[in-house]
């Protein structure tokens, strides 16, 4: 795992070029602290800081090809790296190191991007042919590694963060707004956008190709938005089995590597089923979860002890408390580059901090809702679908019925006030409609805005391009919600992944990200996914009898949970340092909070958890990236997280 950037082209002389791609370097030094190297010549430069995992002697970057024509830098992993080679020496090709980046490099070489198709693993890279004076920028099938690019100058930059970015002379931190406006309803970006103007990213599958006169064709790679076929004659227990092998084989070909390799286990059903997997290949296995010692209801620690305890696994429990929120939070988004979608970060930032004093490598459960169908917001969309139906008395054979649905309705008896919002307005509207409004988190953080702000949101814009990403591909509407969420949320939900353990110099893996689980999953009949009701249905088959019966049975997940409104009711470090946030002189000057209504929400008996979130999240940014002067001396001032 590692950090790249790079500089190609544009009007810099070389020792210019090559001294901005070593500033941006030292930004990432929190990715790859083991080694660093660059690669430069008339027209571009490289650069690379190392997390050594697999070969830990003779993997150093940039690589070369022995004809010194092609160089590349490459954040990630090839877990299959083994078996690509093995295929590549049978065709004559010669290897010099153990590495998966000389496999990468000569599978590019070789055949190209269609070959990426191949590749079990998550990554990121660039690409330069020296003879041809073309680059070739790649981002794996699910977004787990990000990548970012600008323009200055007539050249292109790119990074793994979006901070060394801006040791780019001419590049700013000028705020994106439209992609504002999507932050303030959804709190995730559409497309390649980032809040920054002038700075996107590569989205999930996609290649960008610079050729040598400059000009630049963004393609996807990754065919995957296809239906593979399972089986149509194939039965349930037969599919269930086949998912209980895939698990295992993913987490099996990820447990690869020259350095300890550990597990988050929160107690939910999708990192206990990773971690029971990798705890069957190495004894003890360690695992990390966090809690909260104010309350009960922010505690699951229970049932990542129970899955501990059954398969062997030694858990770590870490405990962040309110003196750690305050001290943490401006670091987090600084390490983020943008403000994120839930509280949970927190506390994700410090149990990775904590795991890298024992692992070097981490296996996460990190894509199981949005492939397997977990959000309760699912459930809700379903519900009003079988009402239709029945008001209609049509029938509908990818949709749950009513009568499918009851077993699994008392699971919503929690979110009344949800259920109470959204059927209180365009019920029955288009589905891609509908389904907007359970994503839109507007309604709790509109009442904060100024008048000028609200009135700055282009609702039809939005509903448009949301609508243009949800377009029916399918008879069934959970396959639909499930594609929109993997290609919007989920990579929102990775960038926080990756810049968690990277600000630790660990390594984070996801094994139900794999392309072949991720391909079953997207071939499985709809009305397995939620069946009866039931939240994950298949996954929750596949680890019958593997798992503890109360991880299983569970029905009070709630995605490590911060006690964010007990810290605000009470005098202390969290109160004072949030009002001293969003209370500040800057911060009332910017014209999208109204300080009457932010004082309402920090009021004592205010219960506003996710605006009061969002609302932070986003002036620290604006702190951290807008008033600071951020740019090119920040990196020599060694800032890091």
């Amino acid at each position: 795992m590692c950090g790249i950037c790079g500089l190609v082209g544009g009007r810099f002389a070389a020792a210019e070029r090559r001294h901005i791609v070593e500033r941006m370097k030292r930004r990432l030094i929190h990715r790859g602290p083991d080694e660093e190297g660059a690669v430069a010549g008339e027209e571009y430069a490289l650069g690379h800081r190392r997390l050594s995992i697999i070969d830990l002697t003779t993997g150093r970057q940039p690589f070369r090809s022995p004809d010194q024509r092609f160089c590349i830098v490459y954040n990630g992993e090839l877990y299959n790296y083994v078996e690509l080679r093995q295929e590549l020496e049978s065709e004559g090709v010669q290897f010099f190191s153990n590495s998966d980046t000389e496999v990468l490099l000569n599978l590019l070489i070789r055949k190209g991007t269609s070959a990426l198709a191949r590749c079990n693993g998550m990554f990121a890279f660039a690409l330069y042919d020296c003879r041809e004076k073309t680059l070739l920028l790649c981002r794996d099938h699910a977004g787990i590694k990000p990548l970012y690019y600008t323009h200055a100058h007539g050249g292109i930059a790119f990074a793994s963060e979006i901070k060394a970015l801006f040791d780019v002379p001419g590049v700013m931190p000028s705020v994106n707004q439209k992609a504002l406006q999507e932050y303030l309803v959804f709190q995730f970006c559409f497309g390649s956008k980032t809040l920054f103007a002038h700075i996107d990213k590569l989205e999930p599958g996609q290649c960008l190709l610079r050729t040598a006169d400059g000009k630049e064709r963004v393609t996807s790679w990754s065919t995957r938005d296809g239906r593979p076929e399972v089986g149509e004659d194939a039965g349930e227990e037969a599919l269930v089995e086949r998912l209980r092998g895939l698990l295992q084989q993913a987490v099996h070909m990820q447990m690869r590597s020259d350095v300890p390799v550990g597990a988050y286990l929160s107690g939910g059903l999708d990192s206990s089923s990773v971690a029971y997997f990798a705890a069957q290949e190495a004894r003890p296995l360690h695992c990390f979860t966090g809690r909260f010692l104010e309350s009960p209801a922010y505690d699951e620690s229970r049932y990542a002890r129970m899955v501990a305890e059954s398969c062997g696994a030694e858990l770590h429990i870490i405990e962040p408390t309110a003196g750690d929120f305050v001290a943490w939070m401006p670091r987090i988004i600084h390490a983020l580059d943008e403000p994120v979608a839930g509280p949970g970060a927190f506390p994700q930032f410090m149990v990775s901090a904590a795991a890298r004093n024992t692992v070097k490598v981490v296996l996460g459960g990190q894509g199981g809702d949005e492939l397997f169908g977990g959000y309760t917001r699912y459930l809700v969309a379903c519900l009003e679908l079988a009402l239709h139906q029945a008001v209609d008395e049509v029938r509908d054979q990818d949709c749950l019925t009513l009568a499918d649905m009851l077993p699994g309705l008392p699971s919503l008896r929690n979110y009344k006030p949800m259920l109470r919002r959204f059927f209180s307005r365009g019920m029955f509207e288009p589905f891609p409609r509908r389904y907007y409004r359970l994503v839109d988190r507007s309604p709790d953080l509109f009442p904060m805005l100024t008048e000028d702000m609200r009135a700055s949101i282009d609702e039809e814009r939005l509903m448009e391009e949301f609508c243009a990403i949800f377009s029916r591909e399918s008879r069934s509407p959970i396959d639909d919600m499930l594609r929109f969420d993997q290609r919007t949320l989920l990579p929102a939900l990775l960038q926080i992944e990756d810049r968690a353990s990277m600000s630790a110099s660990l390594e984070s893996r996801v094994p139900l990200l794999t392309p072949a689980l991720m391909e079953f999953a997207a071939a499985l009949p709809a009305l397995l996914k939620i069946k009866n009701g039931k939240l994950k249905h298949m996954l929750l088959a596949a680890m019958r009898d593997l798992l503890p019966a109360p991880v299983l049975e569970r029905k009070d997940k709630m995605g490590f949970p911060v006690p964010l409104t007990l810290w605000m009711r009470q005098d202390g470090p969290v109160r004072e340092f949030v009002a001293d946030t969003l209370l500040s002189q800057r911060s009332r000057q910017r014209g999208i909070m109204t300080p009457a209504a932010l004082e309402r929400m920090l009021s004592n008996d205010s219960d506003a958890g996710r605006p009061l979130w969002g609302a932070l999240c986003l002036e620290l940014w604006f702190t951290t990236f807008q008033d600071q002067g951020y740019g090119s001396g920040a990196a020599d001032r060694g800032e890091s997280v």
